[in-house]
């Protein structure tokens, strides 16, 4: 026993890496959509029950995706500047334990999903299928930024599913902002990597969009904050919405200064970035929400 825990401590830091609980951006990403779900369908504050499940939900099926995402590109990664480095290309963990640890934590994730409600549960495999599904896109399709902005947006529905017990068209509304906001942000990280995925033969929106990147980037960030307002106005949220949803329209206007030359550490500042729209959302909702009771 006492060697089986010795085992699990050594191999920590490299579980740590591999599924980037060392990187917490990402889980910002998907978690504050998820809390402006919770949020929106609960009219005000969320039971404690499904902010607790979903934020570790969070955290699990993001780590899992992001294993599963090293070891469907294992032999691209170690070609790739940014990625040359990860554990899976340099030998520090093989594939069979890296499958074991996504499907571990996939497993638990699971066990989160059994306690909330049998809706939930149905859409639970959904959300599995998306993120496992991503990483392969980017040998098939220009659109990868596309799946993952849906398995990112999946957490969405099945958030107003286990407060409400039933996905109403607000939530589909809220689904698709976030997809265009997803869509926009991974181009933006997608600009980081093309000249390699370029050379390995990887495919990104970067890639398909060529010189018109930044301008469909501007599209999907107005697109994403057209459906914004258009959730408030639905909602009748009050000023305080509109001025944060305002300070997440002037943090995506700086992204675009930022990713005017393609520099890019720009535009990887530009992606980090979006972790304080989805903050400047959430704050919104909350506060309206807060002084409307």
């Amino acid at each position: 026993m006492d060697s089986t825990f010795e085992r699990m401590r050594d191999r920590m830091p490299v579980w740590l890496e591999i599924t980037r609980l060392d990187r917490p951006v990402g889980i910002g990403l998907l978690l504050w959509p998820t809390l402006w779900a919770l949020w929106v369908a609960a009219d005000g504050v969320p039971s404690i029950a499904n902010l607790v499940i979903f934020t570790l939900g969070v955290v699990l099926t993001r780590s899992a995706g992001c294993v599963i995402n090293d070891w469907a590109d294992r032999d691209f990664d170690g070609h790739v500047a940014r990625t040359k480095g990860r554990p899976l290309p340099e030998g520090r963990i093989r594939s069979r334990e890296a499958l074991t640890l996504a499907a571990a934590l996939v497993l638990v994730a699971f066990v989160l999903v059994l306690f909330t409600n049998l809706l939930t549960i149905l859409l639970a495999p959904v959300a599995v299928a998306l993120a496992a599904l991503y990483p392969f896109m980017k040998r098939m399709t220009h659109l990868p930024q596309l799946f993952l902005g849906a398995a990112f947006s999946w957490a969405i529905i099945m958030a107003f599913a286990a407060e409400t017990g039933s996905v109403p068209e607000l939530a589909w509304l809220l689904f698709v902002a976030n997809l265009m906001w997803t869509v926009a942000y991974d181009t933006e990280y997608a600009m980081v990597d093309r000249p390699w995925d370029l050379k390995v033969g990887i495919k990104s929106t970067a890639i398909l969009f060529g010189d018109l990147d930044r301008l469909m980037i501007g599209i999907l960030q107005l697109g994403f904050l057209f459906s914004l307002l258009l959730l408030g106005d639905r909602l009748e949220y009050g000023w305080i919405y509109m001025l944060g949803v305002a300070a997440a329209a002037a943090v995506c206007a700086w992204q675009q200064w930022l990713i005017r030359g393609r520099d890019l550490d720009a535009c990887f500042r530009a992606f980090k970035s979006n972790n304080a729209v989805g903050i400047l959302v959430l704050v919104g909702i909350i506060a309206d929400r807060a002084l409307a009771a």
